[in-house]
């Protein structure tokens, strides 16, 4: 049971996304222009999910580099798409009227109700210690539950929504893998030393024990790495590692209430800076 919700149940999840990313694929051998690349892009973006806990990461980090070269000389395109009339638009309006928020709040009420679901999770020395879910659980089956919903309650055919669900991948493109290479990117500065360092830094000026101005200089070190970085997932590793432990959580703040705050603040980083391309263009 441990090796299922902990290794395999996740993964199912991000089959899934690789499958829709296979279709986006099939869908791209009708763009008029780019359509190699195009296919190409959403292939490996598609193996890389599914095959990600497989793959070398030499060989992921290869698949990247193809992917963000095919971006950079435009081979990557949208393409045409064939938009419904107005009037089906507004009758399918009139019809389902404010039932269409349905689908969108189950998926957040459902993430934080199985975010209190622990299980026994047993580590390499068999002792078991209650475990929170993984995140790609939690918003897997959210989102799973949510798309049955929709279909319920919107009716759609299911070739609308095959092409609609291509339509707005291709549409984001490339900056939805930006959450994920910036929140690796963190990873990177993180066991380059760069938390550490800061630590230092830090250390220097502030005495430890003084926990108002250890919230007040995470908080704000939050947000002027956001917007170095570009997101808040990449500053929180470091920040949090530099400063937040140390100077906050070690003093006996409460770590929930300092990760959401961190976050919190990155967020305010990430509007505050043209750096954030997955926030600001999507």
């Amino acid at each position: 049971m441990t090796d299922f919700l902990g290794i395999y149940f996740p993964e199912f999840f991000y089959v899934l996304c690789g499958l829709v990313c296979f279709d986006t694929s099939f869908r791209a051998r009708k763009n008029e222009e780019a359509k190699v690349g195009t296919i190409i892009f959403w292939i490996l973006t598609g193996l890389i999910f599914m095959l990600g806990k497989v793959l070398p990461p030499v060989v992921t980090g290869a698949m990247l580099l193809v992917m963000g070269c095919l971006t950079l000389t435009k081979q990557v395109k949208m393409g045409k798409f064939t938009e419904a009339a107005a009037q089906s638009k507004q009758a399918a309006s009139e019809r389902i009227g404010t039932k269409i928020f349905i689908p969108a709040v189950t998926v957040g009420v459902i993430a934080l109700v199985l975010s209190f679901v622990k299980y026994d999770a047993v580590n390499a020395e068999g002792v078991a210690t209650p475990t929170a879910l993984n995140g790609a659980i939690m918003t897997g089956v959210a989102c799973v539950l949510a798309l049955i919903l929709a279909f319920v309650i919107c009716k759609p055919k299911v070739s609308e929504t095959r092409e609609d669900t291509s339509r707005l991948l291709m549409q984001v493109g490339a900056a939805c893998l930006l959450p994920q290479l910036l929140g690796a990117l963190g990873s990177v500065f993180s066991e380059a030393g760069v938390g550490e360092v800061i630590s230092n830094m830090i250390s220097s000026v502030v005495p430890k024990g003084n926990i108002v101005i250890g919230v007040i200089i995470y908080v704000f070190g939050m947000v002027i790495f956001t917007m170095i970085m570009g997101n808040a997932f990449a500053a929180f590793t470091v920040i949090t590692a530099g400063i937040g432990v140390p100077f906050v959580i070690m003093q006996g703040g409460n770590p929930a209430v300092i990760g959401a705050l961190g976050m919190t603040a990155g967020y305010c980083g990430t509007l505050m800076t043209p750096m954030a391309a997955n926030f600001n263009i999507v």
